[in-house]
Formats: structure tokens, sequence, C-alpha cells
């Protein structure tokens, strides 16, 4: 099968596209025939970090990298009840080697594909999506009418977030650039503000809960505009130990929420889809032969929605 494959970290030149075995299935896995995978920030930051990569892998290259992905079911191990040869599904994967034609998922991992979206709707929806769904579903406890800040609205975890929290019933104030302003309203956000012309934290307050995927001066001044006993949950490690000195001055929860691979939830958010409440909003879709170019433009970090390759 084609994947493609990473000899040493470093930039986009390094995803070297060539040929590699087909994995065999465990009991539990099934295999899946790749129709699209998207690319995430992570997907760049591990591609160039040696530690990153040895992390999951050990000392094993060539690798292959990419969690995202969606594809149909071409052939079962044992122990896969629930998943039929032919089914339509997508996945966030455990342990990456989503850049190739052919996966193995162990079917805990994996979600029906809803009709009514695309394989590349589907393949760009695990990673972003569950970066929002968990901290807003599990670790806030939003209810109708209350208030939600959401910094980075129009990227790819941000998008999702704002449908999100629409969906539990929350009011939403969310941040991006002037251009991306009639896109994030549109998304169900029910004010807009500016980040690169207007100082959030003069003109909001009170509100119950942040959610932060910019960090920096950024999250310093959300504790500036929640109220006392509100949620600060960020996607961004927290180094600054004065941040949550000040947040616990003001009796306010700061927290830091890792990705947690997860079939449940994944299952959840497909529902949602399924029901057309969420979904994946793509800037621009690339075919398998320009992942360098993917890459490339997942790393300027102004990527609106996701973007996603056809295999």
């Amino acid at each position: 099968m084609k994947a493609y494959l990473l000899y040493e970290a470093g930039g986009p030149d390094k995803l070297v596209l060539g040929g590699t075995k087909r994995p065999a299935l465990q009991s539990g896995e099934v295999l899946v025939k790749v129709k699209a995978i998207s690319i995430n920030p992570a997907d760049a930051i591990y591609r160039n970090s040696p530690a990153f990569i040895a992390h999951i892998f050990g000392q094993e290259w060539p690798v292959i990298l990419g969690w995202d992905i969606a594809g149909e079911v071409v052939e079962k191990a044992e122990n896969t009840a629930g998943f039929e040869v032919g089914d339509a599904v997508f996945a966030l994967l455990q342990k990456a080697r989503g850049y190739a034609e052919f996966v193995a998922v162990n079917t805990e991992l994996l979600a029906n594909k809803p009709n009514n979206i695309t394989f590349e709707e589907a393949a760009a929806a695990p990673m972003a999506g569950l970066t929002a769904w968990q901290p807003l579903v599990h670790g806030m406890t939003i209810k109708t009418g209350n208030q939600i800040f959401i910094h980075g609205a129009s990227g790819g975890v941000g998008h999702y977030a704002v449908q999100i929290a629409k969906y539990l019933g929350a009011q939403v104030i969310a941040t991006s650039s002037a251009k991306n302003r009639n896109f994030v309203l549109s998304l169900g956000a029910d004010k807009h503000i500016d980040y690169q012309t207007e100082n959030f934290w003069e003109v909001m307050s009170d509100v119950d809960f942040v959610f932060d995927t910019i960090g920096g001066e950024t999250l310093e001044h959300s504790i500036d505009v929640i109220k006392s006993g509100g949620t600060i949950i960020s996607i961004i490690p927290m180094t600054d130990e004065r941040l949550k000195a000040k947040a616990q001055e003001k009796n306010v929860n700061l927290s830091l929420w890792g990705l947690q691979v997860n079939g449940d939830d994944l299952r959840a958010f497909a529902d949602l889809m399924a029901k057309g409440i969420l979904k994946s909003y793509l800037t621009k879709t690339y075919p398998f032969a320009e992942m360098a170019a993917a890459h490339t433009q997942i790393e300027t970090r102004r990527t609106v929605g996701k973007i996603a390759l056809i295999v």
C-alpha cells in the first residue's frame, strides 16, 4: 500500500510517499480502506519533534503519522461485532498511522459515518471535534443561558466549540479576526469580538465559562473577565504559575484539558452530525499527493475550519 513515511523529524518535505505492507489485523480490529484524512496542528508539531515521535513510536523508523481517518471497512478480525465489511466509518487513531491507504482500527475507536456527510467531513472531525467536545461536555457544567467566551472561534477546534456550546444552550461570545466574523456568527455565535482591534477585557465581564485555544496573554486576560466561581479550560499547556495563583485569588477554576482518545465521545459527536447539529467546515481539500502543501497550510495557524485530503 502507499503511505507517507517519515524517516526523520523535520519539515513537510520529510514526509515521503512510498510503499509499505498493509497492517496485519489483531483481535478486535478491522481494516479500513482510507477515503479521507485530515491534518491538525498536532500533526505538524509531531512531524517536527524527535521527542514526540519517540513518545509514540519508540525507536521505530520510518513512522507513519496521522490521527484522523474516514473510510470503508474491507476486512475484519474476530471480536468485531457491530461493524461489517462495507461499513463507512471514521476514527481518531490511538497511535497515528493514518497517512496510508489502509489502517487497522480497534472497533472501540470507530464510529459509523453519518449518511448525510462526506468522508472528508467525517475525517475532519475526530481530533479537533473531541478537543472541543470533551472540555465543554465533561469539563464544564453549561446550563441554558450561561455565557461562554470562546477564543479562536474560526479555527479547527474553535469552530466546533461554538457549535457544541450552542447545542448545550449557552450564549456564545467568540473571538476571531474581522475577516472571519461572518463565519463565526454563522456557526451560532451570539456576539463576535475582533481580537486584532478590540481588547476583550475592556468590553466584557462576568462570563460563566471561557474556552481557551490561544494561551499566553489571552489566557491571563480571560481571568479578568470571568466571574468568581467560573471555569476556564485551556487546551494550551500552561507554564506560568502566576496565572494559576491569579485564578485562585479570584476563585476561578482554571485547568488544562488534554485530548483523550474515546470512541464513546466520537459516537456521540457522530450522532449530532447525523442530526445536522454539528458540522465540519472545510476551507480546503487536497489530493493525497499534496501532503506537504497541507502541512504547510496548517502551520500558518490561520486555517479557517478544517482541511482534509482525499486518498
